[in-house]
This record gives structure tokens, sequence and C-alpha cells, in this order.
């Protein structure tokens, strides 16, 4: 089966090895003649950087960049980002990276435009119909990881400096106008990377799956999205140059972001304070959340479960597919605990206040309190 592909759900996506070669086409598709490349520090002097300027300069579309973003992208990298794109007289951003950069980037061109603070476009009822939807800068994405999905993404997550809290920042034209999805450009992940990014995915597929709300397209593309993280993590952990495996696993993140759409729940209401307060790797923090989340949710999405092992290839059920996690968390080197990541018990009090109010905690099956987002911090210390 070739894995290549031209795809138009979400959003035009050009799927396959090699394509990053048709950048130019894209931004012409999208109107661009200037883009700024948005990356992040860790890119910016990579050769897959490098190579991309070089097929913009090429292009005459400049060598436009971006870089200084941070693992968890705050509002003075956005205030940053929009003062280079301004000065450089910009007309589009092609977003490069992983969540970090994928999501700065979206940011950038829709702020470029706007005259009223970030923060007033939060994920909150209408607040999205605020922004000037004329101002927002054409998108491009180049997703270089295989975990968060924000190239297919209507949103950002962007962190407040002064409050540590992750916001949601939302509005329908922050979906990218084309996707570039070049497998190649993940080859050079880092094992833990590799593993983090990966099992942000299988998050992602697993509380969509687990949301009660009616969405059956997102059911389906969350439960074979499972399945391709199961199958292929592995293969691209052990050999990150197995390209059928990096393929695969760029295809399950674009899949979990958008089964997403059907709710989130409590792995990522935990994983957002704990990220912006201890500054861990998301992806990383969402697994070493799910154990805990999926003991507690048990008497809500076991009967769910117990049909998904059995598509999984997993027996026991629910209860198999709990082992199952562990033992996966396991065999890509996932610390056990929070406090591995260096949460402390301190801490806990202020994690639940950030916790309770994240948009995520409206997915979870059983309501969130206060009280069991306690228990649900301790139980993963």
């Amino acid at each position: 089966m070739s894995l290549v592909g031209n795809w138009s759900y979400p959003t035009a996506i050009k799927f396959g090895a090699g394509r990053i070669r048709e950048l130019p086409e894209a931004c012409a598709a999208a109107g661009m003649k200037r883009p700024l490349l948005v990356t992040d520090k860790g890119l910016a002097d990579l050769p897959i950087t490098k190579a991309t300027l070089d097929i913009m300069e090429a292009a005459g579309l400049g060598l436009g960049l971006f870089s200084d973003v941070d693992p968890n992208p705050n509002e003075q990298n956005l205030d940053a980002g929009v003062a280079a794109y301004k000065a450089g007289g910009h007309d589009g951003v092609v977003a490069f990276g992983g969540g970090s950069g994928l999501d700065l980037g979206k940011m950038v061109a829709f702020m470029a435009g706007q005259t009223r603070p970030v923060w007033d476009f939060e994920d909150i009822g209408d607040w999205w119909t605020r922004a000037d939807a004329d101002a927002i800068a054409p998108i491009i994405a180049v997703p270089t990881t295989a975990g968060t999905g924000s190239e297919v993404g209507r949103a950002s997550v962007i962190t407040n400096s002064e409050t540590h809290a992750k916001k949601i920042i939302f509005h329908p034209k922050v979906l990218p106008t084309v996707v570039i999805c070049d497998p190649e450009l993940t080859v050079g992940m880092p094992k833990f990377i590799t593993a983090g990014t990966g099992l942000d995915a299988f998050a992602h597929c697993v509380e969509a799956f687990s949301s009660p709300h009616y969405h059956p397209m997102s059911q389906g593309i969350a439960l074979e999205g499972m399945r391709l993280v199961k199958d292929y993590l592995p293969r691209a952990f052990a050999d990150g140059a197995d390209t059928e495996a990096r393929a695969q696993m760029m295809s399950a993140a674009a899949m979990g972001a958008t089964a997403f759409q059907k709710g989130l729940g409590a792995i990522h209401a935990m994983s957002h304070p704990v990220g912006a307060h201890f500054n861990t790797h998301h992806g990383t923090t969402n697994a070493v959340c799910m154990p805990a989340v999926l003991d507690f949710n048990a008497p809500a999405i076991a009967d769910r479960f117990d049909t998904a092992a059995a598509y999984l290839g997993i027996g026991g059920g629910f209860d198999g597919f709990r082992a199952f996690v562990q033992e996966f968390n396991d065999s890509l080197g996932i610390p056990r605990s929070l406090s591995d990541l260096g949460v402390t018990a301190e801490a806990v009090p202020e994690l639940v206040r950030g916790a309770i109010t994240d948009p995520s905690c409206g997915g979870n099956p059983i309501e969130l309190t206060e009280e069991n987002l306690t228990g649900l911090f301790n139980a993963a210390l």
C-alpha cells in the first residue's frame, strides 16, 4: 500500500514522504508570497529546517524565520512573533515543528491583525466572535513530530506567563489552509520525543473515545487511531528510520486531533496545569496521567472499552486495556508517576485549581470536581 494521499478532511492535506518539496505550491494556494516560517528553538538550526528554508528561498519566498518559541509557548513568545511578522512585511505563516511551533505559528497568523489581547479569544462560549476574521493571515502547517495533531486543529494552547495557566485560543480560521504531512521530517526525532508525542496522539484518541458526547465520526476515528499507535509506535521507537511506522504515526496524530472534536477529559485537564507549572513535556505528562484517569472513569467507560479492546487485539476487555496502557508506557520509557516529572504534593491544590477551569473537564465521562481531581492528582503522584 502506498502511504501517499491528498485529503480534504478536516482541511487540505498533502500526505507522503518528500512532499515538503511542494511547499511553494502550498504557499501559492494559500495566497502567500512572503511567508514567515515559525518554529521552536530546538528545530531552528536542524537540517530539516534549513532544507525547508532553502526550498522557500529557491521559490522566491524569502528566508523569513522566527524561532523564539519555548516548549510551552507563552504570550511573550507570541508578542515577539507578531513583531517579527510585522517588521518583515509577511503575508502568511508556515507553522513548522511539533506542538509548540505549530501552536505559536498559528497564533502569530491569528494575532497579527487583531487589536485585542490574545486572552480575549479564549475558548469560552462565543469569545472567538470577538476576532476580526478578515485580519487572520493564511496558515500552512508542517508537522515535524507525530503527536499533537495541531496541524489539523482550530485552536492553540498558550501559557500565561504570569498565572502559569494554559489557555486554549480558538477560532475556526486558525485551521491551516494547507497541511504538508511528510513523515521523512520525523525520522530524526529522538526516542523520548517519539514516545512522548506518540502517546499524546494515543491520549487524544483514548479521551475522544471516552467522551460522553455524541459524535460517531469522531468515535470511529479515535478507535482506528488507537490501533495505529498500538501497532506502529513501538516500531518507530525501536527504529527511527522506519518510514512506514513514521507515516502511520503521522496519520494517527492527525486522527487524534480530529477525533477530539468529540471532547477531551481529565487526562488533559491534569496535564495542562502540570505543564504550565513544571514545564513538563505535554505528551509524556498525558501518558503518566492516563492510568489513574482510566481507573477513575472505569464505571462510565468499561463497556465501550470492552469493544475497543477486542478491535485492538487486546484480551480481557477494559481490564486488559488498562493493563496494556501501563505496559505500553513502561516499554516506551515513560515515568510511572508525576513525582518522577518533578511534581510535588505541595503543588496539588494549585494544580487542581488550574484543572477545574480547564475546558477539557467538559469532555470527561464523569463530572470532575475539586475533590475528585485532588484524588486523581494524588493517585498519579
